[in-house]
């Protein structure tokens, strides 16, 4: 028998925050994604960061589209708003819904296939129009709900677990986001808990479009010898008993290394992957030093990481277009049918 629901009854010594709530409080229902997927890390840290930042789970507003990743907002903040959307759709559905309710705080969760093959326009919209949101893509280069595929960021010359190599050139979403105006943009690795946090934190609390790219590897299907985002486990069998799907588990990897460094994190295929931290003497308000320096790294091999690019000043969809303060499904019919007047002004101010 499967349980899915966790229990309600927490521990008395469990520490609470400002507004009352336990770390538990923020959970959602137990995962059915692969044991070890790093999705579920990242899960936890926005379960951590928004226990630290006090926020009242009733204030959220989760968005999803189709994926693996796009399954993970059923597993934290059990006790907020939710939408799974069709595949791609999440940022358009978001922003209607940042339109009617600017009051709620938007976290949209998707995942490479999702926002960078069939919904890289919404990406690309969402982003150029400064919907105040934060936005976490869960990298992993493939399609783990369809076994395997390449999806439009798997590197160029790596393999998939049959030994077929990519012919074509990756989306590098980071650089993406900020040629359409980002104005928080970050990267991050699923097994670097003590980065993850407190990007996802400063993403809550910028207003505008905040951009989080975490790798996050699969565990089934990218895991072996020629992948570049290979991470925790690898299958112990010939290729007959592979097509049931059965993964044995390893030891988390985790990543662990001072501002300006290079780690060489070796994965259980033995393949490595290479992430840079940010110096700390770097400036992250410099866009185009943020772009030189994506293009510097990816050319010595290495996968930057770290917060790379915010606006101080940024503002949102709402002070683009001017709307009111007052959440929009919270007009009255007042406010919402003014009257003939009103409208020929406005039709005049338009001719």
């Amino acid at each position: 028998m499967t349980y899915l629901a966790k229990p309600r009854i927490h521990h008395p010594t469990l520490a609470h925050n400002k507004v009352g709530y336990t770390r538990r409080d923020y959970e959602g229902k137990i995962s059915t994604l692969c044991a070890g997927c790093g999705h579920d890390s990242i899960s936890a840290a926005i379960v951590q960061a928004c226990w630290e930042l006090d926020i009242q789970p009733h204030r959220v507003a989760k968005l999803s589209g189709i994926g693996c990743s796009s399954k993970t907002p059923d597993y934290f903040l059990g006790n907020s708003h939710g939408f799974n959307s069709v595949h791609g759709r999440m940022p358009s559905v978001l922003t209607g819904a940042n339109l009617a309710n600017r009051d709620l705080l938007y976290l949209g969760v998707s995942g490479d296939g999702d926002s960078a093959s069939i919904g890289i326009g919404q990406f690309a919209h969402a982003m150029r129009r400064g919907v105040n949101m934060v936005y976490i893509v869960e990298n992993n280069g493939v399609y783990g709900l369809t076994k395997g595929q390449f999806s439009a960021t798997a590197d160029k010359g790596s393999k998939s677990k049959r030994g077929i190599a990519n012919s074509d050139e990756p989306l590098d979403m980071i650089g993406m986001a900020l040629l359409l105006g980002a104005t928080y943009v970050a990267r991050s690795f699923s097994g670097d808990k003590k980065q993850l946090v407190p990007l996802i934190k400063a993403a809550i609390e910028h207003k505008g479009a905040a951009f989080i790219d975490v790798i996050s590897p699969c565990v089934a299907f990218n895991n072996h010898a020629g992948s570049t985002k290979s991470y925790e486990y690898v299958r112990q069998h010939n290729e007959a008993v592979n097509r049931l799907d059965f993964i044995d588990s390893r030891e988390e990897i985790t990543a662990d290394y001072a501002p300006g460094e290079v780690s060489h994190v070796t994965q259980h295929d033995g393949s490595v992957l290479r992430l840079r931290k940010l110096a700390a003497d770097y400036d992250p308000t410099d866009r185009i030093q943020a772009m030189n320096s994506l293009q510097q790294r990816a050319a010595a091999g290495e996968v930057v990481t770290g917060l790379l690019y915010v606006d101080p000043g940024a503002v949102d969809l709402h002070q683009h277009i001017n709307t009111v303060d007052t959440p929009l499904n919270q007009l009255g019919v007042r406010e919402l049918c003014p009257g003939s007047v009103a409208l020929e002004r406005i039709n005049a101010g338009l001719r």
